[in-house]
């Protein structure tokens, strides 16, 4: 009996610590403190770099303290509850799972800084990881789903124009090498030498620092600049059409619950079996793709862990029928 009872507690911190509905009063509590030890981590993370802050330096690191100890127990957390994030895994299986995860790497690369910051440069440096903590904050509505559905979605399109770019870089790298290196061999020393300079015009940045000075140098930067805006604009469209694509899907979805392609909708209830399993553990128990579910009234891309919770409605498609 305390077994069980341990295990609901356990279980009911979970659902604390994950992204809450409006009706969990607690869920959101914890969310909202949560945002705001982010946002008061990274002011201060910036405030310290202020030279007339320095009076308000014990201050800050007693911020910066109080605000890593939340993480710290929120990490500590999420590791002990790893097992319900991850229910077909076993308990250490689920617990290095998260550990290896974009999340928990996340979560201890903002801790740890704070205990090395007299230590090596790249400790310190960690402390700009913090700033991706502000994704929490996004998780429980679509933006960041989205920017990840797009790019999955669209990457073998987006592997081949950027394999372009390289080949483009690479090709004007050598040119410009060939044309500039008897004028300027101080800039201009080998073939990698012009990567710099391909990379500041393909990428249209133009630092200036190296530039040609010869007749033919200077017409091939010409030809080279006037594909590097070409190029560029290649992954720019292919994202650009994804998320129209996807926030069109997901307007539909949203107007009549059904995609004229041939999805379909289900409410989920208390005692439905998807209720608590992840999006991706769905998928593959019941060969079913989750394009979006409607939350709250929230249109919401799931990612692979996102929990189904009571009174979600699923927009799914059949995989036997998708594409």
């Amino acid at each position: 009996m305390k077994r069980l009872i341990s295990e609901k507690k356990k279980k009911r911190i979970f659902e604390i610590i994950q992204i809450g509905k409006n009706s969990d009063g607690v869920s959101r509590a914890f969310d909202l403190i949560i945002v705001a030890a982010i946002f008061a981590n990274i002011a201060v993370l910036f405030l310290e770099t202020f030279e007339g802050a320095k009076a308000y330096y014990p201050l800050m690191r007693g911020i910066e303290t109080v605000t890593i100890v939340i993480f710290l127990i929120e990490y500590l957390l999420r590791i002990w509850t790893a097992e319900y994030l991850y229910p077909n895994r076993s308990r250490g299986r689920a617990i290095l799972r998260f550990l290896v995860s974009f999340n928990g790497i996340v979560d201890l690369c903002t801790i740890l800084p704070f205990f090395f910051l007299s230590g090596f440069v790249a400790f310190r440096m960690l402390r700009v990881v913090r700033i991706f903590h502000l994704f929490r904050i996004n998780a429980r509505y679509d933006s960041i789903h989205v920017i990840t559905s797009v790019l999955t979605e669209k990457r073998n399109q987006l592997i081949s124009s950027i394999f372009i770019i390289l080949m483009l870089m690479l090709a004007s790298s050598l040119c410009m090498y060939s044309a500039e290196h008897e004028a300027q061999p101080e800039a201009f020393n080998n073939a990698f030498s012009g990567i710099w300079w391909s990379i500041s015009t393909i990428l249209t940045v133009g630092y200036g620092d190296i530039y040609p000075v010869t007749i033919l140098g200077r017409a091939m930067a010409i030809v080279i600049s006037f594909l590097g805006v070409g190029a560029v604009a290649i992954p720019t469209g292919i994202i650009s059409a994804g998320f129209v694509e996807q926030y069109t899907r997901i307007q539909n979805q949203n107007r009549s619950g059904r995609n004229v392609r041939g999805t379909a909708s289900m409410t989920v209830d208390g005692d439905s079996p998807f209720a608590g399993l992840g999006v991706k553990e769905a998928e593959e128990k019941y060969r079913i793709d989750i394009i979006a579910f409607i939350r709250e009234g929230a249109v919401i891309v799931p990612g692979d862990h996102t929990r189904i919770g009571a009174g979600d409605t699923l927009i799914y498609q059949a995989q036997d029928h998708a594409g």
